[in-house]
């Protein structure tokens, strides 16, 4: 019998399990520990295998080096490449259904978008020495690379350095097609990694029969042409089919730079091109001398073509604009009647050239890009770069651009519509908002002061102080969105002082509610769309949403009063007008970036932007230097002969004389000088000038006195 005592030392049943389970776990990971020691004892004994030393070892830590530095690239360019795919989501096939022929505000064709009414000609359709042509010169191993070539850019190189300048190009055809398709033609290291894995991408999706003819039917060819069937027919008046080798070689030499080598711009240069084309012909195989001889020695002939510059930036954009107008009604081929107006243009790309040709180098500034527009809305012209031939990136709709303090006046006027006037007074001094502090241009503060002198000066702690302590950010953004701005807009607070892109086709879009007496929505380039029948598909007046009002009447001229005098004794004066009032506002980005000047009358309003592709700093350029003069010259074009209309809220449109007076005063002293005062007319005075010319010209002619022998004879 056990006695009570034993019965109590004796252990438990369920603490004897829990002691089995903590002896079983340590002699499990002990036995794992001891194991996998083992493991590791005979893998370093096996590894021991492989160790290199003296200089092969050298070699494979180079090459592990380098492989690990390669991954790393590759993930890091795959990481900037996605975006480009998001392109190859759309239609990109279908992407020139649309033939749209264009016609000015007068009724004159101006160029053509799309398939232009031509069906494309099949690669295999096209004679032979034309398809060598463009492979000698644009891609000799196209058929043997796999959409990026390595071994011809190792060459390329190689040419350039030893001719001390860039004689060829490394892309690969297929490269140029992806980044016709999909990209543009803005210089970076982000665009070329997306054109590299583009190009791949289109190997693994299309034959190179394909990639050849979307490259053909897609280049640009000068002239306003697109597609080799196109510039076939406007060169030379006949079918690619037809091409002789001579024509073949000049249409070849063409997609370098179809605005340089143009022929019915600059024929000896296209036949210098040509002859070019000829020779890489014959060292790339294709050809012998002999074979190219005839074409060396009879040159092409072009049809008679006049010289005129086709508005291709502006053409670009009203057919984007056309296909959004009519993507729902099924009709593919129409006529669309336009805003543009020929004269303004042509003067507007004047401006633009003459401006950078004459004080480029000075302000060290190679791009620039203007939108104009009429009062009530009528898009008149667009110049998206210097030269469509060598970039058909149209930076006035869509390049991003930082806009300075030509964005205050969206501020000003949020104010306005909240209680302020012109005579509020605000304080100038520092001001700190969220570990920001943004200081004046001049690097001082004139203590309190009224919102007039504020923006005619373009003070920046000023609108700061507005939006920190009265407005804030969102109805800033809210109110620059109502007045049609469709660039994103950043809520951050140094999109007060124009931190956020716009594009220059939004910032005219923004000011013109100023010139329109404060309604939006007015803004058009497509006055009427009709089918090859004569069936109309849109039509402006029926078609087009009424305009609405997004800033009171009072804001309208309490903005307009302080606008004026920007030309007249604020930043801008180089963009005085002689003897007509305009009101406008530049801008200046940090580091001197980007400079625009946003300016109207009562008749034409004009957004100009100056800057560089690679967003390099310009030399000290500000909105009221060269922009400013960009803006006077083709505004004082574009107001001859016409009636001026006076600005809302300004009675008069002519410029007071004692305004002038002063202004003038102001110019000598700070040595701004007054940029070709050309003197502008009213159209009144013209008429009145012509009828008294012309009343000279009909008048009889006064009859000779009489001569001492006629009075004898008497």
């Amino acid at each position: 019998m056990v006695s009570r005592y034993e019965t109590r030392k004796r252990p438990r049943p369920r603490a004897t399990r829990l002691l089995a389970i903590d002896a079983w776990i340590d002699s499990t990971l002990y036995e794992a520990g001891f194991k996998a020691s083992e493991i590791w004892e005979s893998l370093t004994i096996f590894s021991r295998r492989f160790r290199f030393y003296g200089w092969r070892r050298g070699f494979f830590e180079l090459a592990s080096e380098g492989f690990t530095m390669g991954v790393v690239g590759s993930i890091i360019m795959l990481a900037l490449a996605l975006p480009a795919f998001e392109e190859t989501a759309r239609n990109w096939r279908a992407q020139d259904d649309f033939a749209v022929t264009f016609l000015d505000r007068q009724g004159n064709e101006i160029g053509q978008r799309g398939i232009i009414q031509r069906e494309s000609v099949p690669v295999d359709d096209m004679p032979d020495h034309f398809i060598k042509a463009v492979l000698a010169t644009e891609d000799r191993r196209f058929f043997e690379h796999y959409g990026i070539d390595f071994l011809g850019l190792i060459r390329a190189m190689g040419e350039n350095l030893r001719a001390n300048s860039v004689v060829q190009g490394g892309s690969s055809l297929t490269q140029q097609l992806a980044k016709n398709l999909f990209l543009t033609n803005e210089r970076t290291i982000e665009r070329k990694v997306k054109e590299a894995f583009l190009a791949i991408w289109l190997e693994c999706n299309l034959s190179k029969k394909e990639i050849l003819q979307f490259y053909l039917d897609r280049a640009y060819m000068g002239g306003g042409t697109f597609g080799i069937t196109a510039a076939s027919d406007f060169y030379f008046g006949k079918s690619v089919k037809d091409l002789n080798l001579a024509e073949s070689a000049m249409l070849a030499g063409l997609f370098k730079a179809p605005a340089k080598y143009a022929p019915h711009v600059n024929l000896p240069a296209a036949r210098a091109r040509a002859n070019v084309v000829l020779t890489n012909m014959v060292q790339g195989g294709f050809m012998t001398e002999g074979q190219v001889l005839s074409a060396r020695l009879h040159p092409a002939t072009i049809v008679d073509r006049d010289d005129r510059k086709s508005p291709d930036y502006f053409l670009d954009w009203a057919f984007e604009e056309v296909k959004r107008l009519t993507a729902r009604s099924g009709v593919r081929s129409m006529i669309a009647k336009t805003t543009i107006d020929m004269n303004i243009q042509r003067a507007t790309a004047e401006s633009l050239e003459y401006n950078l040709r004459q004080h480029g180098v000075e302000y060290g500034v190679t791009e620039g890009a203007i939108v104009v527009m009429e009062a009530g809305g009528a898009v008149r012209a667009i110049v998206g770069g210097t030269d469509y031939g060598k970039s058909q990136f149209n930076r006035a709709t869509s390049a991003l651009r930082q806009t300075g303090s030509s964005f205050k006046p969206y501020v000003y006027a949020t104010a306005m519509e909240n209680g302020f006037t012109p005579e509020s007074r605000i304080d100038d001094g520092p001001i700190s908002w969220g570990g920001w502090s943004p200081k004046n241009y001049a690097r001082s503060y004139n203590g309190g002061m009224d919102l007039t002198t504020a923006l005619v000066k373009s003070i920046n702690t000023v609108p700061v102080r507005l939006a920190k302590d009265f407005l804030h950010t969102g109805p800033i953004k809210a109110l620059a969105e109502s007045f049609g701005v469709e660039s994103i807009l950043s809520l951050h607070k140094t999109m007060v002082l124009g931190t956020s892109g716009m594009t220059v086709m939004d910032q005219a879009t923004g000011y013109s509610v100023f010139q329109n007496n404060g309604y939006a929505g007015m803004r058009h380039g497509i006055t009427q769309v009709i089918s090859r029948r004569g069936d109309v598909i849109y039509d402006y007046e029926r078609d087009a949403p009424k305009p609405k009002r997004v800033l009171s009447d009072q804001a309208v001229r309490s903005m307009n009063s302080i606008l004026v005098q920007i030309p007249e004794i604020g930043t801008a004066r180089r963009a005085a007008l002689p003897n007509i009032r305009a009101a406008g506002k530049t801008g200046t980005t940090q580091s001197y970036r980007d400079a625009w000047f946003v300016g109207f009358t009562g008749n034409y309003l004009a957004a100009v932007w100056l800057g560089n592709d690679d967003f390099s700093t310009t030399r000290r350029m500000t909105g009221g230097s060269l922009p400013a003069m960009v803006w006077k010259r083709l505004m004082t074009y574009a107001h001859q002969n016409v009636d001026l209309k006076p600005i809302p809220g300004i009675e008069n449109p002519f410029v007071d004389e004692k305004v002038a007076a002063k202004a003038a005063k102001k110019a000598d002293e700070e040595n701004t000088g007054n940029f070709e005062q050309r003197p502008v007319l009213s159209s009144a005075t013209t008429r009145a000038l012509r009828s008294i010319a012309d009343a000279f010209r009909n008048a009889p002619p006064i009859e000779a006195p009489p001569t001492p022998e006629t009075l004898s004879a008497l």
